[in-house]
């Protein structure tokens, strides 16, 4: 997910759209298809790759009918406060500002920090984990709840600054350096007790990651010459995390975290006229950027630390259960906007890793180990994520998809090209993806694997800025304002031996949102009520039973409607028949839907509520969700519990 402008702009900062040449080559396999049809007839097409069949919506029905998701459905709004289907309960688990290290103070909007920042919950929550923690209760009762911290509204964090993105360069030193502190991710101990999540203040397990915390770069990009800096000349130590967006985990229970928008603080006359320039433009680094803190600190300024960038744009794995452990910067993976870095277990024991590259006409990625994964010694996992082979996805007109290896040597990946080695490839993965000539998407966000069918779901969040000629199979509408929903096959599955390690697969869409009727191109269950369609879906979560829960970032811009968490079933007659469940207050996104193991609780981020245009700390759209005079809004986590006890849906 990428941060929306608060002025009139719905289409992101951050997300430029740096691709030099988003037209696909098979842009023109459209109508290639279409007279392949035509050519082939009935039996020739019957051996295509069979897809699942999908419904195009012709209208509406307050009635359930098929699907098995049993609340009463939300009717749309937008409001200064959030709501939830009829019999479920909204909990507030824990707000920027909430004190978790134990010295760290109660929130102070007006007297902020930097020390105290950096030991209370940080700003913008995104992705959340929960890590089980059994000991003394009933499963899925107490956890570690890790949450990241994405970015910071700077209007909507300090008074006197006004509204609008422009905030960021007026700040003062010290609310940078509260900003930065603010960034990162959070550990913290939850509980249930009395049918009621709270966060242990005291936990042991408890743990700020800022923009200061150490730590160490792995894989082929380590120690490279452009990684080096006057501060780490050997390339392999790198001060935080930032822009860390959704993210994932891994067999061997620790968490892999995303940077996601790391071009927003960096800037200098070197953007435009250095020798890294054209690399920096590829990643969207521009000369002024959103964020002033290159007026105070050395390393965001281009034409003093012109290799820090470089050193942002990873994902970084690190261990929840060990408040000491030092996290590290996995190359190998590529560098990109990730927005995500979910895992799937190949029937092998290697371990394939999804993850999108969240702007406009970028791509899909995959990572497989190059080892299989031991379930019997945590320790023998602790550098799997250093070798293994990193893959962008082409999306093919018959309904076919192949994974493009990313390896130097191989194809245009040669020295000739500027990948002298391995490392030039993952520094540079977005360029080695182009010319490998993957398919450029719409915004690329989550990516999870189904544990009930093994496919593979992408959201797509939109795409505004693709025209006509630059449509292709996978993203067929021009002027995507609205995203969609990509479902890939892997080779087996429905079945125990899902290869996620394939360099082939099948696909599908398996929704195209909007407003049916209104936008064209939709494409649900025909039985999609009025109040069951969405726009710009952005995260996802499987419940036990495979039923997919869509989580959406933009819908007040592009449809006038509050972000939401719609549900639907992914087989049966209910497929693709979305009911909304939750929506958020005004200007908010709803982001890392994440189930306790017994399906009782969703925990949902709600991210930079009152972001909307004209909103500011002095005069917010809201201020959820304590709605106290004078208090500013405030990103949280909540839990959605029913009533009764039972499980959600």
């Amino acid at each position: 997910m990428t941060e929306t402008s608060s002025t009139e702009d719905p289409i992101e900062i951050e997300d430029i759209g740096s691709n030099p040449d988003p037209r696909q080559p098979i842009g023109e396999m459209i109508a290639a298809r279409l007279s392949r049809r035509g050519l082939l007839g009935a039996a020739a097409a019957a051996a295509l790759p069979a897809l699942p069949a999908f419904a195009q919506d012709t209208g509406n029905s307050a009635n359930p009918g098929p699907s098995s998701l049993a609340f009463s459905e939300l009717r749309h709004q937008l409001s200064q406060r959030d709501a939830v289907a009829e019999g479920h309960e909204i909990q507030l688990v824990i707000r920027w500002g909430d004190p978790i290290l134990p010295d760290a103070p109660s929130h102070d909007p007006h007297r902020q920090t930097a020390g105290a920042q950096a030991g209370q919950f940080g700003y913008n929550n995104d992705y959340l984990d929960f890590f089980p923690l059994p000991q003394g209760s009933k499963a899925g009762d107490r956890g570690l709840l890790v949450v990241n911290h994405e970015y910071t509204n700077t209007n909507l964090m300090f008074p006197g600054l006004g509204a609008g993105r422009q905030a960021g360069s007026r700040t003062s030193a010290e609310q940078g350096a509260v900003e930065r502190a603010a960034h990162g991710l959070s550990v913290v101990e939850v509980r249930r007790e009395g049918g009621r999540w709270s966060y242990a203040k005291d936990s042991r397990w408890n743990r700020r990651i800022t923009l200061e915390t150490p730590m160490r770069i792995s894989g082929p990009a380590a120690g490279h010459a452009r990684l080096q800096t006057a501060e780490d000349p050997t390339g392999t130590r790198v001060r935080g995390t930032m822009n860390n967006c959704a993210g994932g985990n891994t067999p061997w229970g620790t968490v892999i975290t995303c940077e996601e928008n790391f071009n927003v603080a960096f800037g200098g006359e070197a953007a435009t006229a250095g020798p890294q320039a054209a690399a920096y433009k590829r990643y969207g680094i521009q000369k002024d950027p959103v964020y002033g803190w290159r007026r105070f600190e050395a390393r965001f300024d281009l034409d003093q630390s012109p290799n820090e960038p470089n050193r942002f744009g990873w994902v970084v794995e690190f261990d929840p259960y060990d408040p000491e452990s030092v996290p590290v910067k996995r190359t190998a993976l590529g560098r990109f906007k990730h927005e995500c870095c979910t895992h799937a277990v190949c029937p092998d024991g290697r371990v394939a890793f999804y993850s999108g590259d969240d702007e406009r006409f970028d791509y899909l990625y995959k990572f497989v180990t190059a080892k299989p994964w031991n379930p019997t010694d945590r320790a023998a996992n602790r550098d799997l994520l250093d070798e293994g082979t990193l893959y962008a996805a082409k999306f093919e007109a018959d309904g076919s998809m192949r994974w493009l290896p990313l390896v130097q040597g191989q194809g245009p990946l040669t020295a000739a090209n500027g990948f002298a080695g391995q490392g030039d490839v993952v520094i540079e993965a977005r360029r080695a993806a182009d010319l490998l000539g993957a398919t450029p998407m719409d915004r690329p966000e989550d990516v999870e694997t189904n544990p009930a069918n093994g496919r593979v779901y992408v959201m797509l969040t939109n795409n505004s800025a693709r025209k006509a000629e630059q449509v292709n199979p996978a993203n067929p509408r021009a002027a995507n304002n609205h995203g969609h929903v990509v479902e890939i096959i892997p080779p087996g599955a429905g079945t125990a031996q899902v290869d996620h390690a394939a360099e082939t697969a099948r696909w599908g869409i398996f929704l195209a949102a909007g407003k049916p009727g209104v936008d064209a191109g939709t494409q649900y269950h025909r039985a999609t009520s009025d109040q069951g369609w969405l726009s710009c879906p952005d995260n996802c979560a499987f419940d036990s039973r495979g039923r997919i829960w869509i989580a959406t970032d933009g819908a007040s811009y592009t449809s006038g409607v509050a972000d939401g968490l719609y549900a639907a079933d992914t087989a049966g007659p209910g497929r693709a028949l979305t009911r909304l469940f939750y929506q958020a207050p005004t200007g908010a996104e709803v982001c890392g839907p994440r189930f306790t193991p017994d399906d009782r609780t969703i925990f949902l981020a709600i991210q930079h509520p009152g972001e909307d245009p004209g909103s500011s700390f002095d005069r917010p759209s809201t201020r959820w969700p304590d709605f106290k005079d004078g208090a500013p809004p405030r990103p949280s986590v909540i839990a959605i519990v029913r009533k009764d006890g039972g499980m959600i849906g």
